[in-house]
């Protein structure tokens, strides 16, 4: 159960400082961001790195429950910096290239035209950075949360 709360607390934490180190890079505080994907550090990563941290200092490197949590933890890893991230890639272009084709046929300003009432969501992934961001946040919140429960 102890695992299970160190990777929460590390997603919840993860979640609120993507409002600060956003807002160094923007000058914007969007608070949105708490309950976004994508950004600074990555939640996945803090997360599933946080309940393999705890699983590993409780149980040992060669449990069973390590070995799987490491596993499922890279594969997370690589979905939000791979394919979630060329989702968002992919959700950018098509955006750019809807816009275009409204310009371009004049519908652009024209409240009669059929549209999608939003665009496809561009930030669902990663970069490398924010997943090394995320695990090394993940790494630290599942060691306090092992030495503080362990010294009680």
């Amino acid at each position: 159960m102890k695992g299970i709360i160190a990777a929460l607390i590390s997603i919840g934490l993860a979640q609120f400082l993507k409002v600060p180190i956003r807002a160094m890079k923007t000058g914007v505080w969007d608070w949105r961001q708490i309950v976004g994907s994508g950004g600074m550090p990555s939640s996945h990563a803090a997360g599933v790195t946080s309940l393999a941290t705890y699983i590993g200092l409780k149980l040992g490197s060669r449990s069973l429950d390590f070995a799987l949590s490491i596993i499922f933890g890279l594969i997370v890893m690589y979905d939000a910096q791979g394919v979630r991230k060329h989702a968002g890639d992919t959700a950018i272009k098509v955006n750019e290239l809807e816009k275009r084709m409204d310009q371009l046929s004049g519908h652009d300003n024209d409240s009669s035209h059929d549209k999608r009432e939003k665009q496809l969501k561009e930030s669902i992934g990663h970069q490398p950075e924010e997943v090394v961001g995320g695990a090394v946040l993940g790494l630290f919140v599942g060691m306090i949360t092992f030495f503080n429960q362990r010294n009680k």
